[in-house]
C-alpha cells in the first residue's frame, strides 16, 4: 500500500472510531482510535484477519478478567497474574496479534475497580468499532493488476535476452552481459512476486493464485537457465549441433510469451536430440566434450519449456484453449 494511502486511512480510520466511540458515552473512547491505527494493514485479506483475531482475544481477555478480579480483587498483582495467564493462552489459540491492545482494554477493568457488566460492555465495543472501522476503510485497494501486466512483459523481455545471448554465445563463441541479465531477471522476478501476493491477498472472496504460478515458473525456468550458463563454458568448438541448437534458442525467444503452449517447440527439441544420436560420434576428446556439452544444454532446454507447458496446461482455461 502506498505511504500517501496508508496515511489517509490511519487517520481517517482513527479519528472515526474515536468519534463514534464518543458518540456511543463509551470510557476510554481514545482506545477504539488506537486500535483502528493498529489495525490498518497492507491487504484486506490481512486486517480481516487480525481484526477477527483481536475479537477472539478480547472475548478471552474479558473472560480472564472477570475471573482473576473476582478471585484476587482489583490489585497490580491480579494483573500481572492476569496477563501471566493470558500471554501464553493467547499463543497457544494463535491470538497473539490481540495481547497488545487487549492488555491495554483490561487496564480499564482495574482502573475503574469494577467487573460491571456496562464496563464489559464498553471494552468489547471499544475493540468492535476499532477493527471494525479498520476493516471498512480497507476493503478499499486499488488493484495491481495493470503493475502486473507491466512485470509479465519486462521478464518475458528479460528471458528472450537471455535465450539470445545463447544464441549469440553458440554462433560466434562468445557474448557480453549474460550474468548480468540473468541477475536482473531474478530481481524483476523477485520483485513481482511481491506484488502478485499483496495483490491475492486483496482479493479476499475470488482469490487465485495464477499470477503466483506463473511468476514461480518464470523463476524455475531462470533457475534451469542459470544452470545452462554456466555449461556454455565448456563449449570451445564451433559445430553443426551447436548452430542447430542456437537456431532453437532464437526461435524460442522469438515466440516466447504468456499464451504459448511450447508444445511444437518441445516436438522439435526431441527429433533434434534424435538426430543428434543418429550423428556420427565424436573422434577426439574435444569434440566429445563439446558434444556432451551440447546435449547437457538440449536436455535442461527442453526441461524449460517442458514446465512452461506443464504450467500452459494447469491453465488451459483462462490462456484460451
Amino acid at each position: 500500500m502506498h505511504i500517501a494511502l496508508r496515511t489517509v486511512k490511519i487517520v481517517a480510520a482513527t479519528c472515526i472510531a474515536i468519534l463514534i466511540a464518543e458518540q456511543l458515552g463509551l470510557l476510554y473512547a481514545s482506545s477504539a482510535g488506537i486500535i483502528a491505527l493498529l489495525s490498518i494493514l497492507d491487504t484486506r485479506r490481512s486486517t480481516l484477519q487480525i481484526a477477527l483475531k483481536r475479537v477472539g482475544a478480547t472475548i478471552l481477555c474479558l473472560g480472564l478478567s472477570l475471573l482473576v478480579i473476582s478471585l484476587l480483587h482489583v490489585s497490580w498483582l491480579s494483573y500481572g497474574v492476569f496477563l501471566a495467564i493470558f500471554v501464553p493462552l493467547a499463543y497457544r489459540f494463535h491470538l497473539q496479534a490481540g495481547i497488545a491492545p487487549c492488555a491495554v482494554l483490561a487496564t480499564h477493568l482495574w482502573l475503574e475497580q469494577s467487573i460491571a457488566f456496562s464496563l464489559i460492555q464498553n471494552e468489547l465495543l471499544l475493540m468492535l468499532i476499532g477493527a471494525g472501522i479498520a476493516s471498512l476503510f480497507n476493503l478499499y485497494m486499488p488493484s495491481r493488476q495493470g503493475e502486473i501486466t507491466l512485470l509479465k512483459v519486462e521478464v518475458e523481455d528479460q528471458l528472450k535476452s537471455v535465450l539470445l545471448y545463447f544464441n549469440q554465445f553458440l554462433l560466434d563463441g562468445k557474448a557480453e552481459s549474460g550474468p548480468e541479465m540473468l541477475a536482473a531477471l531474478k530481481k524483476s522476478i523477485a520483485t513481482a512476486k511481491e506484488i502478485v501476493y499483496l495483490e491475492r491477498d486483496n482479493q479476499v472472496f475470488s482469490q487465485t493464485n495464477y499470477d503466483v504460478h506463473y511468476f514461480d515458473m518464470r523463476q524455475e525456468q531462470t533457475l534451469i537457465l542459470e544452470t545452462m550458463m554456466g555449461h556454455l563454458n565448456y563449449i570451445h568448438l564451433e559445430t553443426e549441433e551447436s548452430k542447430i541448437l542456437a537456431g532453437m534458442f532464437f526461435l524460442t525467444a522469438d515466440q516466447l510469451c504468456e499464451w504459448n503452449p511450447v508444445t511444437y517447440l518441445i516436438t522439435d527439441l526431441n527429433l533434434m536430440l534424435d538426430g543428434f544420436r543418429d550423428r556420427e560420434l565424436p573422434k577426439t576428446r574435444d569434440e566429445f566434450e563439446n558434444r556432451a556439452t551440447l546435449l547437457l544444454l538440449l536436455y535442461d532446454f527442453i526441461r524449460f519449456l517442458t514446465i512452461k507447458e506443464e504450467f500452459y496446461r494447469e491453465y488451459s482455461d483462462l490462456l484460451g484453449e
